[in-house]
């Protein structure tokens, strides 16, 4: 269990600082993080880092088919979270 929640808070921090660290990039002009390697970040766990850097830096939030495809990630994370926790509970009983 441990393992897990270090492993959500890494990749959540991971995925938080590329987001800075495009969005920095991006001001000088220089090369950039692609958008792939972002939304693979965000599909490894990192979506609620990538939804919060998205905020904070307000980075990405113009590219709608970026938009699509990360709340497409979140999506089908909270789904994955929401039957494993059910079934999870209902093994218990």
């Amino acid at each position: 269990m441990w393992i897990a929640v270090i492993y959500l808070w890494v990749v959540n921090g991971l995925t938080l600082l590329a987001f800075g660290w495009d969005k920095l990039r991006a001001g000088k002009r220089k090369r950039r993080i692609p958008e792939r390697k972002l939304l693979w970040l965000a599909a490894l766990g990192g979506s609620p880092g990538a939804l919060v850097g998205r905020w904070i830096f307000r980075h990405k939030t113009r590219k709608k088919l970026f938009s699509y495809y990360l709340f497409g990630i979140t999506s089908m994370q909270v789904v994955l979270i929401y039957v494993l926790s059910t079934y999870e509970f209902a093994t218990l009983f």
